[in-house]
């Protein structure tokens, strides 16, 4: 799986919501995205939604400044 553009070791299956976590991440803070083989997935989903084999997986995060 790749995980913002870099090999991630995470099994096909896992979720959204434990992707995150992984990564230190709140699924419920505000201002982050996700998208899965260049789809953005609802934040609805995000509990539900097992990562295929070989997902490509774009997280993003809003972060104010100028």
């Amino acid at each position: 799986m790749i995980v913002n553009g870099e090999p991630a070791d995470i099994p096909a299956g896992e979720t959204v919501v434990a992707v995150l976590r992984r990564l230190g991440l709140d699924a419920d803070a505000k201002g982050v995205a996700v998208a899965v083989d260049g789809e953005v997935l609802p934040r609805a989903s995000w509990t539900s939604f097992a990562l295929p084999p070989d997902a490509r997986v774009e997280i993003l995060t809003a972060m104010q400044g100028g």
